[in-house]
């Protein structure tokens, strides 16, 4: 009489091949994994920066459009860091404070700019004739603080604004 032997379980060939499509899958998803990664930093840095530069341009020319005055850069054709307004005779100015564009009233001091970004190169420079219409120019670059795969997002305001 033969014996019939049954041995239950896999062939060698059949673990290489069952872990070879295992380790294709994991690469797969890690790459997608990665690009989700990466897509999400990319906004997170451009929304940063351009949110904070809607909100900073918003505000300077709320601000320069019902001031009373421009006390500080004081004559025409001057170039200043900081900007000095008068607005229903309460001071404000604004200026850097570290990587901070902040203003200073009689409340107090508050950031402009959220956690997320960092604002350089700030200048006011003033522009008319003696005598004429209050009109100051506003520059600062604004960058994420969020790094992506090619760096920091960056971008560069200039803009003009006057009294009305």
């Amino acid at each position: 009489m033969k014996k019939n032997y049954h041995r239950a379980g896999f062939t060698l060939v059949e673990l290489l091949l069952y872990m070879g499509l295992l380790i294709l899958f994991l690469l797969v998803q890690t790459q997608i994994l990665t690009s989700v990664l990466g897509v999400r930093l990319e906004s997170e840095a451009n929304s940063a920066v351009q949110q904070d530069s809607r909100f900073i341009i918003a505000r300077l020319i709320h601000d320069v459009n019902r001031a009373e005055s421009i006390v500080t850069p004081a004559t025409p054709s001057a170039q200043t860091n900081s900007l000095a307004l008068t607005i229903d005779g309460i001071s404000y100015t604004y200026s850097l404070s570290g990587d901070n564009l902040i203003i200073t009233n009689n409340l107090g001091t508050n950031n402009l700019n959220s956690f997320g970004t960092k604002i350089s190169g700030l200048a006011f420079k003033r522009l008319g004739n003696a005598g004429g219409k209050n009109t100051v120019t506003i520059s600062f670059t604004l960058t994420s603080i969020t790094e992506r795969e090619f760096g920091s997002e960056t971008r560069t305001i200039r803009t003009t604004s006057g009294i009305r």
